[in-house]
């Protein structure tokens, strides 16, 4: 059963919206997938805060235009869903590498960031940037780490100079001995 005017208005306007909010997409071929592989790849979108949607390729590119993912309307053919990253901007294309390792039934096809078009090559690249809690420890082991070696160094002088006062001691009450 096919969806009515006002089903495929809703579909735009929420897949547009989506659209507005996002940092990635990913568009992959699921042609091949059965129907418990696809419900396994939402459960996973969700646990990863990954918007997937499975939508017509004409909705599709109403949906998409205007907003800065129109770069991808040309590599919407075949049987496509859309993933894209919400908070995170390479959660979309883990989630897409992961699953498709599981089945690979699942191929990407583009991957659109900051308004350009990526090749599904570019799927990995995208899929190694750090989560934001990940950036910010990576941040904040490098700003600690020149504090962290100036109070080393500073500790360091008091500990040497006491080392040294007791080899003096030591150098003394041996020669007196």
């Amino acid at each position: 059963m096919g969806l009515s005017l006002e089903q495929k208005k809703a579909m735009v306007q929420e897949v547009a919206a989506v659209a507005e909010q996002a940092l990635t997409a990913v568009s992959a071929e699921y042609r091949g997938l059965t129907a418990v592989e696809m419900d396994r790849l939402r459960a996973q979108a969700r646990e990863r805060g990954v918007y997937l949607r499975v939508v017509k390729n004409t909705l599709a590119r109403r949906a998409v235009a205007g907003t800065e993912f129109e770069c991808m309307i040309e590599g919407f053919q075949g049987p496509l869903l859309l993933a894209f990253s919400q908070d995170d901007p390479g959660a979309a294309a883990r989630l897409v590498r992961d699953f498709s390792k599981e089945c690979p039934a699942l191929t990407a096809r583009n991957v659109a960031f900051g308004g350009q078009l990526y090749s599904a090559e570019h799927l990995d690249r995208l899929a190694s940037l750090p989560t934001r809690e990940e950036a910010l420890s990576k941040l904040m082991a490098t700003m600690r780490a020149p504090v962290q070696k100036l109070t080393t160094t500073v500790n360091e002088v008091p500990g040497k100079l006491v080392r040294t006062l007791a080899a003096v001691r030591e150098a003394k009450e041996g020669s007196a001995a």
